[in-house]
């Protein structure tokens, strides 16, 4: 009998989830369609629940999947998007420039991504529509970094239209997820080779109760499983 076929070899180094949220009519769509496809419409079509789209980048050296969904803005979607936060690995925070509201909305988000979205989720703020005429502006620069530094996030302001820093954007929070998968598989791989070298120094650690340490550092997601279970005390 023919023996079965090896598996096909994955296309990319690292699968990146990111999601765009934000009120409607910000322009997410918009930038997600000027990334992907590198196009632009000035037709409006609210996003009604959610979308996505694909597109793999090359980045230091390493292909990058990147899975990008879109959740709609509105009220009556917000249980449906919310849904899709917990996955999420980055989080771009748009809001619109000659818009105030949209962007006063963003602590609202942000509150949504700290209830529903894991905690080490990268963000990134996104100011759109940055090419409209500065008598149109509501937003300043300023705010947008001011608001930006006030939860230790990078920021950006964008034009889906002229394509301004759109791939900027993308590719920076990209890099930043990336280089924290790194991290953490060079973490993992440094905690195996300490439990194949010495099993029982886990039980020592645990005994001399500093597992709460490890646990804030999230040493123990990376312990084989047969070290993990507990006493019955």
């Amino acid at each position: 009998m023919a023996a079965a076929p090896a598996r096909a070899r994955a296309d990319y180094d690292y699968l990146i989830k990111l999601l765009l949220i934000g009120d409607s009519g910000v322009g997410k769509s918009c930038l997600l369609l000027r990334f992907s496809d590198g196009s632009f419409t000035t037709s409006f079509i609210t996003t009604i629940g959610i979308d996505f789209k694909i597109r793999t980048i090359e980045l230091d050296g390493k292909r990058i999947k990147l899975q990008i969904w879109d959740t709609a803005g509105q009220e009556r979607f917000r249980t449906i998007t919310t849904a899709y936060y917990r996955g999420a690995m980055g989080i771009l925070l748009v809001y619109d420039v000659t818009d105030e509201a949209s962007f006063n909305n963003i602590r609202n988000w942000i509150r949504n991504i700290e209830q529903h979205a894991s905690d080490n989720v990268n963000k990134i703020l996104v100011g759109n529509k940055a090419d409209m005429d500065e008598s149109k502006r509501a937003v300043p620069t300023s705010k947008g970094q001011a608001l930006a530094d006030e939860y230790g996030i990078k920021f950006f302001e964008t034009s889906a239209k002229t394509n301004m820093n759109v791939e900027e954007v993308f590719f920076s929070i990209a890099r930043d997820i990336k280089q924290r998968l790194a991290d953490t598989d060079s973490r993992a791989e440094v905690i195996y080779q300490l439990f194949s070298l010495c099993p029982l120094f886990f039980l020592f650690v645990r005994d001399m109760q500093v597992l709460f340490f490890f646990e804030k550092l999230n040493f123990f997601q990376c312990v084989p499983t047969k070290y993990m279970k507990k006493n019955n005390r």
